[in-house]
């Protein structure tokens, strides 16, 4: 999976927004598949146009405190592709470090959010809602 400063240096290196796009979609291909099992109420993402998996996986005492990995899924491969940024923005950080950023304005930067839809901005919002609260979680379950 590539490194968010990877994502952003390959983002403006693309001058055309169907280029941008392609390249979203080709993130989305990295996902790993997410097991049958994991298309589940409990780890659906609500608030989203399209269909969204979101499984998070809380290392306790990892390095500064609780450690998050996700895995997840959607039916639609422009959200697997924001799924991916998503994590790799976000998976394998301690829950403070989560918190600390913020998804929306590296989303901002990338110029992505203004060329999504409302309901993929929402989605999206969701998605970062979901994250957030699961660290916050981690992190009070830690305390």
């Amino acid at each position: 999976m590539a490194a968010i400063d990877e994502i952003i240096e390959n983002f403006e290196l693309l001058d055309e927004w169907d280029d941008r796009y392609r390249y979203v979609i080709e993130l989305g291909r990295t996902l790993p598949p997410l097991p049958d099992a994991d298309h589940n109420e409990t780890n659906k993402v609500r608030g989203c146009a399209s269909q969204v998996w979101l499984v998070s996986h809380v290392i306790p005492d990892g390095n500064g405190g609780p450690e998050l990995t996700f895995d997840g899924d959607s039916d639609a491969h422009i959200v697997r592709g924001l799924i991916a940024i998503l994590f790799a923005l976000y998976s394998g950080k301690n829950a403070r470090e989560i918190l600390a950023t913020d998804a929306i304005a590296v989303f901002d930067r990338l110029g992505l959010r203004e060329h999504l839809t409302p309901q993929r901005s929402n989605g999206l919002r969701s998605m970062v809602e979901r994250i957030r609260n699961d660290a916050q979680a981690a992190l009070a379950a830690a305390a």
